[in-house]
């Protein structure tokens, strides 16, 4: 089961998106805030990371450019999820390394199929 790690500081869609993709079939690790997904990844591994882009402290696409400079996560998947859909945000975000870049808010189906993707994963995997 492929590990993916989520960062909100919203806790409502903290939970609905790991809601979203435990029921695609995936395995979810939360985080609150760019230090907490930072200390996480320092212990455990994940195969594609989810950001927001609005959270205090560390923007999304600070904790972006953070997770590059790790080189163990240099090639894994990022995709932002965020509200702010503005072309100097997309920019931004692909800029620090995002892999892709999705508007919230996001339908089940949609969010699956961009996980599933990004991870070269069929629609029969699971």
């Amino acid at each position: 089961m492929k590990r993916i790690l989520v960062v909100d500081d919203e806790v409502g869609a903290l939970t609905l998106i790991g809601i979203m993709l435990d029921r695609g079939g995936f395995e979810v690790v939360k985080a609150q805030s760019a230090a907490q997904a930072l200390s996480l990844l320092e212990r455990e591994s994940v195969d594609l990371i989810i950001l927001d882009i609005m959270m205090p402290l560390m923007d999304g696409i600070e904790l972006c450019a953070a997770i590059r400079q790790m080189p163990r996560f240099a090639q894994t998947p990022i995709l932002i999820l965020s509200s702010r859909s503005d072309s100097d945000s997309v920019i931004r975000a692909m800029d620090a390394g995002a892999t892709s870049y999705l508007p919230k808010p996001i339908l089940h189906h949609d969010l699956v199929s961009k996980v599933r993707s990004l991870l070269n994963l069929n629609a029969v995997e699971r």
